[in-house]
């Protein structure tokens, strides 16, 4: 697919981050977009931007959705095949997630099942509602967002990162194993398997807010469970007051957010770039694609505090990855 004019994609995650970034790029190349976030206000700010790039005749839709909700996907499918008076369409990008949930002793049950539902389910829910229309198309493709944690599950020595790695993988997995399927009963829908590094997005507001842990409205039993995690760390954080605690989250998310070595607008142009390609392992980032390498090059060193301390060293490891 060597341009996207005139065709129709499906982008889950739309309402910021790389999700608004895929709409709107795509949008300006002359695709028709469907998009799905669980914050019509976002969704609202997205198609307003896109439709200022949109080329001429380009149609937009937008549905509120949670991907982790099979039956929502469903009803998301079947407002894109109305809207657009389609029995298919030719891009699908299973792109929402969060974070959190990263702990399987210390964090609740809840907050990491809602983690690996967004982010695995998610995808699996979107693929199997949306994969009678990619079939239905001439030439197809399904693109899934992993992250460098589904190669390496880790955001550094001292950070429970369970949920989010394991669900990573299991989207890369489930990709991977899609080349196959395809090939042997759909040769002609594509599988691509998205890996970003440390993107410049709003995941750390956006992944408070829906696990109800927005980090500028800490409440002082999440502010004590911040305080044992530095403890149990060596960091005694008893002469920090509240309101220091809820800045220094904060500002960290905004540091994350702001400093970040790729823009959501450079990432989204290297997938878009990739699926051109017909690449079906798209790294992004610099720093991805020396992670992927280091990773690679001995898998065994990979959860030493020798390897976190050479990526730090390196500059690789900043604020955590994916």
């Amino acid at each position: 697919m060597n341009e996207f004019s005139g065709r129709i994609a499906v982008v889950t995650g739309g309402g910021s981050g790389m999700g608004r970034e895929l709409v709107a790029q795509l949008a300006a190349e002359g695709c028709d977009v469907a998009f799905c976030d669980v914050s019509a206000d976002a969704m609202a700010e997205t198609l307003e931007l896109a439709r200022a790039g949109a080329a001429s005749g380009v149609r937009l839709t937008t549905f509120v959705a949670d991907v982790s909700d099979r039956a929502q996907m469903d009803a998301f499918q079947r407002h894109v095949a109305e809207s657009f008076s389609t029995d298919h369409i030719h891009l699908l990008f299973n792109n929402a997630g969060i974070g959190g949930g990263g702990s399987v002793i210390h964090d609740s049950s809840e907050q990491w099942d809602r983690v690996f539902g967004i982010c695995w389910g998610g995808v699996l829910n979107g693929t199997r509602a949306f994969l009678p229309m990619l079939v239905a198309a001439d030439e197809a493709h399904l693109v899934n967002t992993s992250s460098i944690n589904g190669f390496w599950a880790a955001l550094g020595p001292d950070i429970a990162h369970t949920a989010y790695s394991a669900a990573k993988f299991a989207v890369k997995g489930f990709t991977e194993a899609l080349i196959t399927d395809f090939a042997l009963h759909a040769p002609h829908v594509h599988a691509h398997v998205v890996m970003p590094g440390h993107i410049g997005t709003s995941i750390i507001f956006n992944s408070g807010t829906v696990l109800g842990r927005d980090p500028k409205n800490l409440t002082s039993e999440q502010i004590a469970e911040i305080r044992d995690q530095f403890g149990s760390r060596g960091m005694d954080l008893s002469g920090v007051s509240d309101e220091d605690i809820r800045m220094g989250v904060l500002m960290r998310a905004e540091a994350f957010r702001d400093t970040a070595p790729t823009t959501a607008a450079d990432a989204s142009a290297i997938i878009l770039n990739g699926v051109r390609a017909g690449t079906w392992r798209i790294l992004v980032g610099d720093d991805a694609v020396h992670l992927d390498e280091k990773v690679r090059a001995d898998p065994t060193r990979a959860y030493t505090r020798e390897f976190f301390d050479e990526l730090r060293s390196e500059g690789t490891l900043q604020f955590g990855q994916g």
